[in-house]
């Protein structure tokens, strides 16, 4: 009896990590299209690292999260570089626009 719990929480598992995975690419490819959409100008307007750079990091990110690798530390440092992207690059640029 136990084997039958045992695989069914293991399937959770795959599953909920199946999800979490489906949610960090979609963040980093948010993140990566949005880096996209401004000029490098905005970029130097607002005081941040260059179009490029970000570009770079953000593609790179979105590969490694599709690419079935185990490089789970890196994995997570471009899932951090992609959370700052969009929690402190993507406004500033927004607000460049604003005025």
């Amino acid at each position: 009896m136990s084997g039958g719990f045992v695989g069914a929480v293991s399937d959770v598992e795959l599953w909920i990590n199946v999800g979490i995975a489906f949610a960090l690419l979609v963040i980093k490819i948010f993140a990566l299209v949005s880096s996209l959409l401004y000029s490098s100008e905005s970029y130097v307007a607002a005081d941040k690292l260059n179009k490029a750079s970000w570009t770079a990091i953000l593609g790179v990110g979105v590969l490694l999260q599709v690419v079935p690798i185990n490089l789970s530390i890196v994995n997570l440092a471009l899932t951090v570089a992609a959370l700052v992207y969009l929690a402190d690059v993507r406004p500033a640029l927004a607000g460049l626009r604003r005025r």
